[in-house]
């Protein structure tokens, strides 16, 4: 893959990605061929600030967890209203890295 179409993709989908994780993806970036480049193109990232907000909105029912793929999590939360709203207010530090950790662990299995 050409190093141009590397910056651009990095370029427009910084903000899906924790910021130590960027060099990493870029490495692994440099040995893929344009297929895969395709398949990360239409890979559905999670938006971390709508996760927030959702978060902030919904989260003490569990959908920022259902969101982001975490299912048992998230019945869990929606059981017990957010952990009596403990959960729900340290979420709202927690969710936008896990959304992104969540988005580094899907492109890892394409590339």
């Amino acid at each position: 893959m050409e190093k141009e179409e590397i910056s651009l993709y990095l370029k427009e989908n910084m903000k899906y990605f924790e910021s130590v994780a960027i060099p990493m993806i870029r490495k692994k970036l440099e040995s893929v061929n344009d297929e895969t480049l395709f398949t990360l193109q239409t890979c559905n990232l999670k938006d971390p600030t709508l996760v927030l907000l959702l978060s902030i909105f919904l989260g003490y029912i569990g959908i920022d967890r259902f969101v982001i793929g975490d299912i048992g999590l998230g019945i869990l939360k929606l059981v017990t209203f957010g952990g009596l709203g403990i959960w729900w207010f340290v979420d709202l530090f927690l969710i936008i890295k896990k959304t992104k950790q969540k988005n580094f662990a899907l492109i890892s299995v394409i590339i």
